[in-house]
């Protein structure tokens, strides 16, 4: 049996992208993925200077992760997405691109897009913190 997740979007607020405002979960267990980086199995850095190919290094790697705990993208109820970048032209493509991609189920719960300044790699252009309601 599943915690049942229930996702909602207050008429009241604006409406999003896909995502949505609130999540709630009743009963389970929860796991706390550390951020997912664009990091290969030996930890080099993946498509230094390309978000699209980080982007979908930090997908694969966070779907692997959500599988070693028995999770599917659609169990997470919580994602922060941090982009190494102040151009709102580059956070909403790395939007687009995470949300279309093997993860993309995953950041139609309550989700945050942030543009930063540095990450914790040297090139590293996204991470991705994730929390997910795992299936009983």
């Amino acid at each position: 049996m599943s915690a049942k997740i229930t996702r909602i979007n207050p008429d009241q607020l604006h409406e999003t992208p896909g995502y949505h405002h609130i999540t709630v979960v009743e009963a389970g267990r929860t796991a706390y993925l550390a951020g997912q980086c664009p990091l290969d199995r030996q930890g080099l850095l993946v498509g230094p200077g390309s978000l699209d190919m980080q982007i979908d290094r930090v997908a694969a790697n966070a779907v692997i992760a959500l599988a070693a705990v028995g999770a599917l993208p659609r169990h997470v109820v919580r994602s922060v997405i941090y982009v190494c970048s102040d151009d709102i032209d580059v956070l909403g493509a790395a939007w687009r691109r995470l949300t279309g991609s093997v993860l993309g189920p995953a950041f139609t719960t309550a989700s945050t897009l942030l543009g930063v300044a540095q990450l914790g790699f040297g090139g590293q252009l996204i991470e991705v913190d994730l929390i997910a309601s795992l299936p009983q």
